[in-house]
């Protein structure tokens, strides 16, 4: 693995200029993930925030061949690209020693929900591809609706904070979880947060042939209602509340690539985002405990599917 100090000498992919708000984490996660290849890349979007940011007619951040996707069907897009490279390598018009990747981008509402399907269609058919989620925790490019991503007590346009309900009823789904189950050789869940982390899964994820799977966090400073300036805070925070574990499945084997030496309460976490002002009141405090509660169970099945002791 490269140095940071080397690293950071290679051209990035996503160049400045781009109308990612400020303190948005896309963007890191973009530049992350490319930093774990040297070969040329395809790389599709689904409609979502980071299309619409970087791809302004008649201009365009990606020094990459770049493809617009819809929303629910960039995995199905990038999967065509890759067979007709693979035809193009068998009928010899391409060498076959030539090495190119393909990688698609989808938010978690172009991800766990709507591009579901697509993306499972895509691993099942061994497609050599990466399909990475930023997952940011609701629709935020279309007005902060819910998604399935979202989290449990979370205001949003949808789960608005009133008198019958206090945001969203409903815990979010284990995506990553559900990838696993397709049997494929690679899937990760990552934060740009812990850059050498994200980078080392991303190179493992592009040198492993067939389908893989990466999951990231990302901040949306508009829908979390957290300053800009606290991004990557917050990102690490998820992590150590266990809120967002880092782990990788190789071959079906669980591994855990972080443990933090000392678990930080889901309250300091949630307290920084405007979207759970609501249940910081005191009366409300059993529904912080609720959620904490899910988050230990689930960190707790975590460390027993990897082989860890608490």
């Amino acid at each position: 693995m490269a140095s940071l100090k080397e690293l950071s000498k290679k051209q990035s992919v996503l160049i400045g200029g781009h109308r990612l708000c400020s303190g948005c984490g896309i963007p890191l996660i973009v530049k992350q993930v490319f930093l774990g290849t040297d070969d040329p890349v395809v790389i599709c979007t689904a409609t979502g925030c980071l299309e619409v940011a970087t791809t302004i007619y008649p201009y365009s951040a990606w020094r990459m061949p770049w493809i617009h996707s819809a929303f629910e069907n960039a995995a199905a897009t990038i999967s065509g690209v890759e067979a007709m490279y693979q035809s193009l390598k068998r009928q010899g018009k391409i060498p076959k020693d030539k090495r190119i990747k393909f990688v698609a981008f989808g938010g978690d509402g172009g991800t766990y929900d709507i591009g579901l399907q697509s993306l499972s269609g895509a691993l099942e058919r061994r497609h050599d591809i990466l399909y990475v989620c930023y997952d940011n925790g609701a629709y935020m490019n279309t007005g902060v609706q819910r998604s399935s991503s979202t989290p449990y007590g979370a205001a949003s346009s949808t789960t608005p904070v009133g008198k019958v309900r206090l945001g969203k009823q409903h815990f979010h789904k284990d995506l990553t979880a559900i990838i696993v189950a397709h049997n494929i050789p690679y899937v990760a869940q990552a934060s740009p947060a812990l850059w050498m982390d994200m980078t080392k899964k991303t190179k493992k994820a592009l040198d492993t042939e067939g389908p893989t799977f990466l999951n990231t966090m990302s901040n949306c400073n508009l829908g979390w209602k957290n300053r800009p300036n606290e991004t990557v805070k917050l990102l690490k925070m998820a992590v150590d509340s266990c809120y967002w574990p880092l782990y990788e499945v190789v071959d079906g084997e669980w591994k855990l690539t972080y443990k933090p030496k000392k678990k930080i309460p889901i309250a300091d976490w949630l307290k920084l985002q405007g979207r759970f002002k609501h249940l910081l009141k005191p009366e409300h405090k059993g529904i912080v405990d609720k959620i904490q509660e899910h988050v230990d169970k689930d960190w707790e099945k975590l460390l027993k599917r990897c082989g860890e002791t608490a």
